[in-house]
């Protein structure tokens, strides 16, 4: 049986108290799917992508989606993500793997983040 992995996929930073609330999501979402859930890094932590989608690979999936928890589309989600999927779909051929929109673009985000800002004057 064949499994799909997710990968959230952030910036990354020097600080490694930066990706507590990526690791919270994560098990949020490993408590959730019986697939695995990763988390990769452009840099400055790791794992970076290609390590996490050998990792996944090597636990059986055979398709993942990278989900980029960024707030919105700038540069490296631009031009930096795009090439790196490209070099990662070179590396793993045997592994088809999708990329969504980062999270930020999505209605129902911005909606959930709307509802805590008010929430925080009421």
């Amino acid at each position: 049986m064949s499994k799909h992995g997710m990968i959230l996929f952030g910036h990354g930073a020097r600080d490694p108290r930066w990706a507590e609330p990526f690791e919270r999501l994560a098990a949020k979402l490993r408590a959730q799917r019986s697939d695995p859930v990763a988390l990769a890094f452009l840099e400055l932590m790791t794992p970076d992508l290609p390590t996490a989608i050998e990792k996944l690979g090597s636990d059986g999936c055979d398709g993942m989606t990278v989900v980029p928890v960024f707030f919105g589309q700038g540069g490296h989600i631009r031009r930096d993500l795009p090439e790196l999927l490209e070099r990662c779909r070179a590396m793993f051929p045997s592994i088809e793997i999708k990329c969504a929109t980062a999270v930020g673009e999505d209605d129902t985000v911005l909606d959930a983040i709307a509802r805590y800002c008010l929430e925080q004057v009421s």
